[in-house]
């Protein structure tokens, strides 16, 4: 009888979610050379790959993408069981708010996991510029919101999480000046870390693009037509990521807090505050 362990499973799929095994091992809290260990006996238990490792990339084959869709519900199935017998009865609603930069790259796995383990606690996500989330804050009409600490801004402390300039290798933008920027509208910290950077170093610049929406900043460099700071977490892997060499500034850290509505203090929001500090503290 052929064992799987669900905790080498649970690298499997973070690997495959992050693209990385780097990235993966800091989801499940273990050392990168650990995580390739285990997934390295258990291909060998296997006698198949379940990736394809360069110096640049992973990629998971088709072995490695049939373990993941059962090793999926091996774990959702894991987490209700473990759900069902500590919390049988927690049932309600969490109305979060989040930026799309972070929606798109912090949450979704949190959210899952939570959930796979709470099925009958609905949840509702708005997604917002941080300024704009913080009134929603004040008149209650959020519970909990994932955002970039600011003036007038207070929450529990989470993470750092570097800013980048990013570009598009099919056309090199960041060498004019001046230099074409994308930027999230007035009142982003990312906004205002950019232009700051950029009057710092005496770069001459223009506003090529301004929007609250993350797709509309990527759009933009995708096409060739601007430079965007983005936070880390949130830059897709096809575009390039620029540093000094390429003539640009280096940009200040974001600092990212959770905070909550004076009408939090339940079991649903209690529950998925702590998730969102355990797993996303790295």
């Amino acid at each position: 009888m052929k064992k799987l362990d669900l905790d080498v499973i649970e690298m499997v799929v973070a690997v495959a979610d992050t693209g990385s095994f780097a990235r993966g091992a800091q989801a499940v809290h273990r050392s990168a050379s650990a995580v390739s260990m285990q997934i390295k006996a258990l291909e060998e238990s296997l006698g198949k790959p379940l990736f394809v490792r360069t110096t640049r990339h992973v990629t998971i084959t088709a072995e490695g993408k049939t373990l993941l869709d059962h090793g999926r519900r091996m774990l959702a199935m894991r987490e209700e069981a473990w759900a069902s017998i500590v919390r049988p009865e927690m049932k309600g609603r969490v109305t979060i708010g989040v930026p799309d930069d972070y929606a798109s790259s912090l949450l979704p796995s949190v959210l899952r996991q939570f959930a796979v383990a709470h099925p009958r606690v609905e949840i509702r996500v708005i997604g917002m510029p941080s300024s704009a989330l913080v009134p929603l804050l004040k008149d209650n009409t959020l519970d909990l919101a994932c955002l970039t600490k600011a003036k007038g801004i207070a929450g529990e402390f989470i993470r750092f999480e570097p800013m980048v300039w990013v570009g598009s290798a099919v056309r090199k933008v960041w060498n004019e000046r001046p230099l074409p920027i994308a930027v999230f509208a007035h009142g982003s910290t990312a906004r205002a870390n950019a232009i700051s950077a950029l009057q710092r170093e005496n770069i001459k610049y223009r506003m090529s693009y301004e929007s609250p929406s993350l797709l509309g900043l990527v759009s933009m460099v995708e096409a060739g037509l601007a430079v965007a700071p983005l936070a880390r977490c949130s830059v897709p892997g096809h575009l390039v990521q620029l540093s000094q060499g390429d003539g640009l500034p280096p940009l200040a850290e974001l600092e990212i807090v959770l905070a909550r509505s004076s009408r939090s203090a339940r079991p649903p929001c209690d529950y998925l505050a702590e998730q969102i500090l355990v797993e996303l503290r790295t």
